[in-house]
């Protein structure tokens, strides 16, 4: 079977890459010409330089490639923006940049017929659907999970980032390629090795310092790497042709969980943690945004980060996934941050 994985050098995308050729799958990273290869030294890898922002150039590199290797089985497009200083930006990575290829895939038969277009969306098309609050019979918001609906398939997409409205707008554009076989999935936050955001917390936590947002309880859900490239494989040949899959390890984490396992993992003592209100931290989102038009420079507090840290409610319905897919996460929160921990003291980031 060939398959191409797009954003390979990325770390999603490379983690896909070894373990679609540890399955024995003749696998092609898709890459710009400038990404490293530093995490794709697997031997066998093939590799195809792809540029999504251009019509006419990707018309061509993918015209050479089906005449050189032929078509391509299955295609998993994990190549996306997390970061852009702005909403213009993020639109042409993640939904021009997407519609592009899809198309492209199809008019230039570098997609066999019937073939499968994976395409890695995110949680963040939800918005905050199900921030509110549930209650007893007396009145009482509940508490723990319970607190919050899971965000599910009943409710509608309302993203309140730049981020989430591109990957949305892909995903609307997706349903209008004559003849795409396309599966969504829907990840939510995703950690482990290699991950630059969810280490930022670690390498808080070995400074002894615990930072937190909101006095409102927050539920969260994650999902490691291993268990999303699990479930991109397994869509390939599973799962029904157009439909959206949410993904997470299936349970839901308080605010403190990550930030706990972090600093028992990493054995250290005496964190201060530091609860700060919300209208703080939009204040600093703000001016953090007004530096980053000055500079030029994407910086790692802006305003989407702003409303990811606000939302208070995380959790999602993971059963058709389970279902269709069946997809079965191995890796709970413990575990990952485990090996994420590990990897971490191994390449000299702690």
């Amino acid at each position: 079977m060939k398959i191409l994985i797009t954003g390979a050098s990325g770390f999603v995308g490379s983690f896909l890459v070894e373990r679609a050729l540890e399955l024995g799958y003749k696998t092609w990273a898709a890459m710009r010409k400038t990404s490293s290869k530093k995490y794709l030294q697997v031997p066998n890898t093939q590799f195809i330089e792809l540029d999504l922002g251009n019509e006419e150039r990707l018309r061509q590199q993918l015209t050479e490639h089906v005449e050189e290797h032929g078509a391509f089985d299955h295609v998993i497009h994990a190549a996306g923006a997390t970061k852009a200083p702005n909403e213009t930006a993020f639109k042409k990575t993640n939904t021009e940049g997407t519609l592009r290829l899809a198309r492209l895939l199809l008019e230039t038969g570098a997609l066999v017929e019937n073939g499968r277009f994976v395409f890695v969306s995110s949680l963040s098309i939800m918005g905050n659907v199900q921030d509110i609050a549930q209650r007893d019979a007396s009145g009482k918001p509940l508490k723990g999970a319970e607190r919050y609906l899971p965000i599910s398939d009943a409710d509608t997409a309302q993203p309140n980032t730049a981020y989430g409205r591109s990957k949305l707008e892909a995903e609307h554009g997706l349903k209008e390629i004559p003849g795409l076989n396309y599966i969504i999935l829907r990840p939510t936050g995703v950690y482990g090795p290699r991950e630059r955001d969810y280490f930022l917390m670690a390498d808080s936590i070995k400074k002894h310092v615990d930072f937190a947002v909101g006095y409102t309880p927050q539920i969260i859900t994650f999902i490691y790497v291993r268990d999303l490239v699990e479930a991109c494989l397994a869509a390939m040949t599973r799962g029904e042709c157009g439909k959206a899959y949410f993904l997470s390890d299936g349970q839901d984490y308080d605010s403190r969980a990550f930030s706990d396992l972090l600093q028992e993992e990493m054995g250290t003592k005496c964190v201060l943690h530091i609860k700060a209100p919300v209208w703080f931290l939009h204040g600093v989102c703000q001016v953090s945004t007004w530096i980053s038009k000055l500079t030029g420079k994407i910086s790692t507090l802006n305003m989407d980060k702003f409303q990811i840290l606000k939302q208070r409610n995380w959790r999602c319905d993971i059963e058709p996934a389970r279902k269709d897919l069946d997809f079965d996460p191995q890796w709970p929160l413990g575990r990952g941050v485990k090996e994420a921990v590990a990897w971490y003291k191994a390449n000299g980031w702690l």
